[in-house]
């Protein structure tokens, strides 16, 4: 029988029911040949191996015939195709893992293949926004954290913005449509933050004139 390992959320992509008051705008995962592509760098792999293979080939090819150079070349373009493969691989498991979620309150993160977390990022806490976005449409929404809300690039890799380790910038990695996603998730932040903040107060108590 089929079996899904995240059969316990009571709604998907978040570890418990929103309040009643809580809307889902949008929800989405990172497009896995993207997220290989730009976040695990699997055209710069591929050249590497590919530059290996030539540069062997150019050093042997005048020791010894022509077809033996070749064999010889041939080991780096397995190897980088291994590689390659297994990046692959691990972008498609992350990008199946991943649920990002937009309410009118926060942005939810569902990240993680082996160990899952779940990052709330209220918009309050969220300062501003920046959009990557590619030609093929897919693109990638990083947020910049106000305060103390700090992350570790580690634990959140690969959905931060590349090489912000000193503040750790969160991001929806890869989407499609980031475009209109970028616009809906705009609305919805300036919409909440202009929403007054209301907070409870002790009344003092009254004493009745006698």
């Amino acid at each position: 029988m089929p079996h899904d390992d995240f059969a316990f959320e009571p709604v998907k992509g978040l570890p418990e029911r929103p309040p009643q008051d809580e809307e889902i705008l949008w929800q989405g995962s990172p497009n896995w040949w993207a997220l290989a592509r730009e976040s695990l760098s699997l055209k710069w792999v591929a050249g590497y191996f590919v530059f290996l293979a030539l540069w062997r080939f150019v050093v042997v090819v005048d020791l010894m015939p022509l077809g033996r150079a070749i064999q010889t070349s041939v080991p780096f373009l397995v190897l980088g195709a291994i590689a390659c493969g297994l990046l692959t691989l691990i972008a498609w498991v992350q990008a199946k893992a991943t649920v990002y979620t937009i309410t009118n309150k926060r942005v939810a993160m569902r990240i993680g293949a082996a160990l899952t977390i779940t990052l709330n990022l209220p918009y309050r806490c969220i300062g501003a926004m920046q959009l990557d976005l590619r030609k093929s449409g897919t693109g990638t929404i990083a947020m910049q954290t106000l305060g103390d809300t700090r992350l570790s690039y580690l634990m959140c890799w690969p959905h931060v913005r590349p090489w912000r380790m000193a503040r750790t910038e969160p991001a929806l990695r890869c989407i499609p449509d980031a475009a209109n996603v970028a616009k809906l998730l705009a609305n919805a932040a300036e919409a909440r933050v202009a929403l007054p903040e209301i907070t409870r107060m002790p009344m003092p108590d009254v004493v009745a004139a006698e």
